[in-house]
C-alpha cells in the first residue's frame, strides 16, 4: 500500500535560519523603540530604582549621556518622566507650569547633548508634581475635576512645547484635552509639535514600580479608576481613540502593553493609524523577576515579547529594554 504524505509541509520554510529569516512577517528593529528615562535632580547622580532592577533616575548629565548613547544606538526617541522634589509638589501641580522645571531642564540638556538627532517625548499629566499623586486637580470631596484640569494640561504643554519637545504625550485620560491642547499649540505657532496621545490607558495594577521611580506612590490618595479605563472593557478603548483622533492626535498608545495586544490589534485593525503600546514598570518588573529566578533567558524574553508588539500592529514600543534591544538588533 502507497502511504500518503501531505502535498504541503509548513515545516518547510522552517527548516533552516536563512528560510526562517526570509518568510518572517514581522520585523523588528531599533526604529521601533522608544527609551523611557527618569530624571532626578542633581549632578553626577545615578539613583538605582530598587523596583525596576536595572533602572535609574538620572540627574541632568546622566540624562544627556544616555541621549548620546541612544544616538549611538539607534534608538529614534527618548521619553522624559520627572522625579520632582517633594517640596516643589503641590495640591495644584504648579511645578508643572514653571519653564525651568526639571522635565523642561532635561530636554534642553538633551538638545545641547544631541540637537535634532533624537526625538524628545514628553508626558503631560499632574501627577509627577501634585502633593495627592492624582493626574488631575482635585475638589474638596477628592474627585478629579475634568475641565479644570484640562485647562493646566494646555499650559503644561505649551510649556514642554516651547522647551523643545517634540511629542507631547498626554496621558492623563481627561475627556477633551487633546483638542484643547491641539488647538493651543496651533495657536502658539507650534505646528510641528506632534501629540501622541495615551487614548488607551487602563487603570492597571501593573504601575506600581513606575510611581517609586517619580516619587508618587506614597502620596496618592485614592486611586485613579475614575478617569482611567477598566481593564475589563474593550469596545470603550475604540471610542477614546475615535475621541482622540477627531481632536487632533497624531499617533495613540495603549497602556499596558503585552496584557493588552488584543487592544492594540483592534486599534490597529480599526482606524489604521499609527499606534503605540507601553510595556510598563510592572511588565518589565515581571521579566526581569523571571531572569533572578532562572525561568528565562534575559535576550530571548525580551526579544520575544518585543517583537509581539510588532505582530499585534505597533508602530512603536515604550520599553525600558530598549538600549539592551537595540543592541541586540544592531549585532
Amino acid at each position: 500500500m502507497t502511504q500518503s504524505y501531505p502535498a504541503t509541509r509548513l515545516r518547510r520554510s522552517r527548516a533552516t535560519a536563512w528560510s526562517r529569516a526570509m518568510h518572517r512577517e514581522t520585523c523588528l528593529t531599533a526604529d521601533n523603540l522608544i527609551w523611557p528615562l527618569f530624571v532626578t535632580e542633581g549632578d553626577g547622580v545615578e539613583e538605582p530604582v530598587s523596583s525596576l532592577p536595572g533602572v535609574s533616575r538620572w540627574s541632568l548629565d546622566g540624562i544627556a549621556a544616555r541621549a548620546r548613547e541612544a544616538v549611538e544606538l539607534g534608538i529614534p526617541c527618548l521619553a522624559l518622566f520627572p522625579n520632582t522634589q517633594p517640596e516643589r509638589r503641590s495640591d495644584d501641580g504648579a511645578e508643572a507650569l514653571n519653564p525651568d522645571n526639571l522635565m523642561c531642564r532635561a530636554i534642553r540638556a538633551i538638545r545641547d547633548a544631541c540637537g535634532d538627532s533624537i526625538g524628545i517625548l514628553t508626558d503631560v499629566a499632574l501627577d509627577p508634581y501634585t502633593e495627592h499623586g492624582q493626574d488631575g486637580l482635585m475638589d474638596n470631596g477628592g474627585y478629579v475635576m475634568n475641565d479644570a484640569t484640562v485647562e493646566v494640561l494646555v499650559k503644561q504643554s505649551l510649556n514642554q512645547a516651547l522647551a523643545g519637545a517634540d511629542i507631547i504625550a498626554p496621558s492623563d485620560m481627561m475627556d477633551g484635552r487633546i483638542g484643547a491642547i491641539r488647538q493651543a499649540l496651533e495657536d502658539d505657532g507650534q505646528h510641528n509639535v506632534q501629540i501622541m496621545s495615551y487614548a488607551a490607558k487602563y487603570a492597571s495594577a501593573f504601575y506600581g514600580p513606575f510611581r517609586d521611580a517619580v516619587g508618587s506612590r506614597g502620596l496618592l490618595k485614592g486611586d485613579k479608576k475614575n478617569y482611567q479605563m477598566d481593564p475589563a472593557n474593550a469596545e470603550e478603548a475604540l471610542r477614546e481613540v475615535a475621541l482622540d483622533l477627531s481632536e487632533g492626535a497624531d499617533s495613540v498608545m495603549v497602556k499596558p502593553g503585552l496584557p493588552y495586544l488584543d487592544i492594540v490589534a483592534r486599534v490597529k485593525e480599526r482606524f489604521e493609524v499609527p499606534v503605540f503600546a507601553y510595556q510598563v514598570s510592572g511588565e518589565y518588573a515581571m521579566i526581569e523577576a523571571a531572569i533572578a529566578a532562572g525561568a528565562g533567558d534575559r535576550e530571548a524574553l525580551v526579544m520575544e515579547t518585543l517583537t509581539c508588539f510588532r505582530r499585534a500592529g505597533c508602530a512603536g514600543i515604550l520599553t525600558y529594554h530598549a538600549p539592551l534591544a537595540a543592541r541586540l538588533l544592531n549585532g
